[in-house]
């Protein structure tokens, strides 16, 4: 997007930073630097934001009640947080602020949105296999065996798919192609 002068200007009077203002435009913020220069304004002071209050900064409702992350991304897809000196999944911020409580293992949506940050349709690993073994013995299925066909212990290896049905993730590790190096 090519950010006229007088969009750049308006959002200036109405307070925002440099950066938030070239986020929003999609524009080049030292253009915005050069604008606030020409009508005299002073830089906005730095505010330093939560964990929290930045993650939000980076989302915007859509749909469904799901929020789209508009923040960095992983070379994966995946979005990112970055906030000094570490960065965070912005999934994993939305599961925190929800439960209060770090996640165990990965956290992902169970909405069907891929990539959705929503702190009500985000579950980590332990809760994600507790649905998965409820929904099991709500649709009849009964208790997942102790042992693959393989041998390998399900208490350990064991994985549930969305609808419930078990997969052994020890054997499904060794069926994925080798990456070299």
């Amino acid at each position: 997007m090519n950010a006229t002068h007088d969009q750049i200007t308006e959002l200036l009077h109405e307070g925002l930073s440099n950066t938030a203002i070239a986020r929003r435009l999609r524009c080049d913020r030292h253009r915005v630097a050069a604008v606030r220069r020409d009508l005299g304004m002073a830089n906005i002071p730095a505010q330093p934001l939560t964990l929290e209050e930045k993650w939000a900064a980076r989302t915007r409702p859509v749909d469904g009640g799901h929020l789209e992350w508009t923040g960095e991304r992983a070379r994966s897809g995946t979005p990112v947080l970055r906030y000094w000196p570490k960065s965070y999944s912005a999934a994993a911020i939305a599961f925190r602020i929800k439960h209060g409580r770090e996640p165990e293992g990965y956290v992902r949506a169970e909405c069907g949105l891929k990539h959705c940050v929503a702190p009500g349709h985000v579950d980590d690993t332990a809760a994600r296999m507790r649905t998965r073994e409820q929904l099991r013995y709500l649709t009849g299925r009964g208790e997942r065996p102790a042992t693959c066909r393989h041998g390998h212990d399900q208490g350990a290896h064991g994985r549930y798919e969305t609808d419930g049905r078990p997969y052994c993730e020890a054997c499904k590790a060794a069926q994925r192609p080798r990456r070299s190096s």
